[in-house]
């Protein structure tokens, strides 16, 4: 088992010094070694056409400043710190569950687009993928804010790679419930290391609403990934990406969950890193049962 943190910022370097001609391209060979993070999708997706709809850095186009993004993420040792911290937290993680399976982990680091109102405003400029077996997927426009996340940012998604290299999650009946669940799970993971940088930034504005907790609590019986992207994102990404908004603000999911988790952290006295494959329902019963 051995997290590849891949050198994608050298790849990057050369794709915005390249003629832009010659972009895509490039691109397209940086990512390929990630490729299998797209199994699930149908057909063969355009790597190219997914790294620009998650506000990856753009290749169809000059884009002012981008360079001296990638060297500020460089100089910030993010590839370097990545990786520290993933292989810490693996231990920590192993530690507390020796029998998970773990997989073998590509790691991508890719600039984000800061010319994309909606990556930089509503995402706050960083994102991620861990969920898919074997890839964790990290794009960030560095910020200081961001650049002080780098490490929690990445464990947060190693929590998730662990727990669905273990745990099924089935696109068509997986609930609302257990995606909330996940992302207060992976946040209590970060925040056990890297204390309260560990939450996700944009869940943070509503970790005290209890409009919002109250919203997300019912819907959480929502079934198949296709109905419930408002219910975890807020209505600003899930409409980003063709889904329905139901009144929610950006991060609601991620407020609900870390409540849940915590609720369900201190009634069993147990701490995240025991709590990685824990069942959804568990956590959400004991969490709402004086509801």
């Amino acid at each position: 088992m051995t997290i590849t943190v891949l050198d994608s910022y050298t790849a990057t370097r050369a794709i915005l010094t390249a003629p832009l001609a010659d972009r895509p391209e490039l691109l397209r060979r940086m990512l390929e070694p990630t490729a299998g993070m797209y199994r699930y999708f149908p057909g063969t997706p355009d790597l190219v056409q997914l790294h620009h709809m998650g506000s990856g850095f753009r290749v169809d186009r000059e884009v002012d400043g981008a360079l001296a993004g990638l060297e500020a993420l460089h100089d910030a040792r993010a590839w370097d710190r990545i990786e520290a911290a993933m292989n810490a937290a693996l231990t920590v993680q192993l530690n507390a569950t020796p029998d998970i399976q773990v997989p073998d982990i590509k790691v991508m680091i890719v600039l984000g687009d800061h010319t994309d109102a909606h990556f930089i405003d509503v995402g706050l400029g960083m994102s991620g993928n861990g969920g898919i077996s074997g890839y964790v997927w990290l794009a960030f426009w560095p910020s200081p804010e961001n650049l002080a996340r780098l490490e929690s940012a990445a464990v947060h998604e190693l929590n998730h790679n662990l727990r669905y290299s273990n745990v099924r999650w089935d696109p068509n009946t997986v609930t609302v419930g257990e995606h909330v669940v996940s992302e207060g799970l992976a946040d209590a993971f970060a925040r056990h290391l890297y204390g309260d940088l560990g939450y996700t930034r944009i869940g943070v504005p509503s970790l005290l609403d209890d409009a919002v907790y109250d919203k997300v609590i019912g819907g959480l019986g929502v079934r198949g990934m296709q109905n419930f992207a408002a219910y975890v994102f807020g209505d600003a990404i899930a409409t980003r990406f063709g889904g329905t908004p139901v009144g929610l603000p950006t991060g609601a999911g991620y407020a609900a969950g870390n409540r849940l988790v915590d609720a369900y952290l201190a009634a069993t006295g147990k701490q995240a890193p025991d709590a990685l494959l824990v069942d959804a329902a568990a956590v959400i019963e004991v969490a709402t049962k004086d509801r």
